[in-house]
Parts: structure tokens; sequence; C-alpha cells
């Protein structure tokens, strides 16, 4: 289901030829899919869970096996 709150679609300078996501901004939220697939779903962040998220990505607390 697409968000039509989220407009503004922007790949991540971390993304590389096969893993691609993008990111949006909208109404204190934070919007997250795969480039891939804009269509598909989107994971949706407030502004604390997004600095977890990123926080447990740059300390290796959250990794893609974990």
């Amino acid at each position: 289901m697409q968000h039509p709150e989220f407009t503004n679609w922007h790949k991540s300078n971390h993304s590389d030829d096969g893993g691609c996501v993008e990111i949006a901004y909208a109404d204190g939220l934070i919007g997250v899919r795969d480039s891939k697939d804009p269509a598909g779903p989107i994971l949706t962040f407030n502004r604390h869970e997004w600095n977890a998220f990123t926080a447990g990505i740059v300390d290796g607390t959250l990794t893609p096996e974990g």
C-alpha cells in the first residue's frame, strides 16, 4: 500500500547496485522503501524509532542476520 503523505523520496547515499533503499519525510515520520519496488511496502518510523534504528545499525546491535 502506498503512503500518499510520502512524496519526496531520496535514494540512500549508502545504497549500492544490489541493495537500494529510499527515504522520505512527512508529518514527523520517516518512510523507508525498496527503490526497486516503489509500490511495495513502506517501513514507517517516528523520530525516536528512527534514531534507535540507525543507532543499532551504527553500533552493530542491529544486523541483517540479527
